[in-house]
């Protein structure tokens, strides 16, 4: 790329004519020099705003929450444009009846903190002028310089869905501070250069310091990875009113505007992504596209799949008894019986053969179905058993068993509560705990089948070894 050089020029001896072909010329002049710059990286990195366009894989290795270090996110702008007493806003001229176009410039360096703020120090320079025109021949040219930090926010963009935006629309709003020279001629005809137009302070060229406000909008498009082409609006508010040389007039607080354009350059290693026109929406669609976490998501498939498909077997019941296939010990029972938890069919005894061998002492102590409760009809089998232990003085051990469902565990632990329960009725009749033993066997030496309900049910029992 060819050099180009901008030879300086003395403002001071140049007519606004002049001033204004400089101006344009020098602006572009940069304006050139970019799409230069942005034509020259397009060759380079062809494949890069091929991959731009058509949202494929092959893009940066950025990630939407890697942090701001893999982010180019410094630059640096140079802008010239137009300054007038005036504001698009609305507002009077200042304390002149007439406003005069002059030559603004300034520089800006930005830190991008996220992909739709950053923070913007801006250093500008220029004149604002005006006249009373017919009503008089006052009139003031003001040199001005001021420093400001604003805050800058995206508010929308062109070409969202495509992986890097190529327009962007932002608004800012700062403060700072201004200094500025007013110099003019009075309605007598008599130069000033400070405050209120006295004749007097021509020797002085004091320069006034006051805060300012800047307030403006604008809208940015990206000419390659490095440079972007600025134009901008900005309204700035004066804390005083000697910004024209005058504060007697109706203005006790100035103001002036600034429309510019510019060129802004991303500082930093090509191969990281400017933070500003990093697109995250495209950004998670990489990450989503990435092989190994579509290998992954694959894999989680499956898993839930197995697991699904788990679930389902545990739900079958072929039999229709209420109890899954796989905790089944009796598949095939009949519709409409009446099941255990193993699923299988509950025969319930007769009340008259539980009475016939009720009255015995020392005879077995039978039980429903996972219980320790003592059944009511056990209690003449009980009582005679502890009248005759208080009357004999005899130590019994008492021996608690259980069916075989359920895992061999419980089944051990519900023998000793049935043993336990004997014995505390037994005890609360009268018979002393120093006679009493007890012991759980489990599902261990059945007296029937354990196969049937009937053999079940006979092995939920206690009985009672005399010593």
């Amino acid at each position: 790329m060819k050099k180009i050089t901008i030879k300086s020029f003395n403002l001071k001896t140049m007519n606004y004519s002049t001033l204004k072909k400089s101006a344009a010329l020098s602006f572009a002049s940069l304006l050139v020099a970019g799409m230069v710059s942005a034509q020259t990286d397009s060759t380079k990195t062809t494949t890069t705003t091929t991959t731009d366009t058509t949202m494929s894989s092959a893009t940066t290795t950025a990630k939407v929450f890697g942090g701001r270090g893999q982010y180019k996110t410094w630059s640096i702008g140079v802008n010239v444009g137009a300054t007038s007493p005036t504001m698009a806003t609305g507002g009077s001229l200042n304390d002149y009846a007439k406003n005069k176009v002059e030559l603004g410039y300034g520089i800006s360096v930005r830190d991008q903190l996220g992909h739709n703020f950053g923070l913007q120090l801006d250093v500008r320079g220029g004149k604002v002028a005006g006249d009373n025109g017919t009503a008089g021949p006052a009139s003031y040219s003001t040199k001005f310089y001021q420093a400001t930090l604003s805050g800058v926010v995206n508010v929308a963009t062109i070409d969202f869905i495509r992986r890097k935006n190529s327009v962007n629309f932002f608004i800012n709003a700062g403060a700072g501070l201004a200094m500025y020279n007013p110099t003019g001629v009075t309605a007598a005809g008599v130069p000033f250069n400070f405050k209120d137009g006295a004749a007097g302070n021509v020797a002085t060229n004091k320069w006034v310091k006051e805060y300012v406000i800047p307030v403006g909008a604008g809208v940015k498009f990206r000419l390659s990875d490095a440079v972007a082409l600025n134009f901008g609006y900005t309204e700035n508010f004066i804390d005083g009113g000697n910004f024209d040389g005058l504060t007697t007039g109706n203005n006790k607080k100035d103001h002036y505007s600034y429309g510019y354009g510019g060129l802004e350059f991303t500082l930093g290693s090509s191969s990281k992504p400017s933070l500003e026109w990093v697109n995250p929406v495209a950004m998670m669609y990489d990450e989503l596209y990435d092989a190994a976490l579509r290998q992954e998501v694959e894999a989680l498939k499956g898993r839930v799949t197995n697991v699904e498909n788990a679930v389902t077997d545990l739900k079958k019941d072929s039999d229709g008894d209420g109890v899954s296939d796989q905790f089944d010990k009796c598949p095939n029972t009949p519709a409409g019986s009446v099941v255990d938890g193993s699923g299988c069919v509950i025969v319930f005894p007769k009340a008259d053969t539980v009475a016939a061998s009720a009255a015995a002492a020392y005879s077995n102590i039978q039980f429903e179905f996972d219980s320790s409760v003592l059944r009511t009809s056990s209690y003449p089998v009980l009582d005679a058993t502890s009248a005759d232990l208080r009357s004999s003085g005899k130590t019994v051990e008492i021996d608690g068993y259980a069916s075989s469902e359920g895992t061999a565990a419980h089944n051990l632990s519900l023998s000793r509560d049935r043993a336990n329960s004997v014995k505390t009725y037994l005890v609360n009749s009268g018979v002393a705990a120093s006679k009493l033993k007890v012991k759980g066997y489990g599902e261990t030496n059945p007296i029937a089948d354990n196969s049937t309900e009937e053999g079940r049910v006979a092995n939920r029992r206690v009985s009672f070894k005399q010593r």
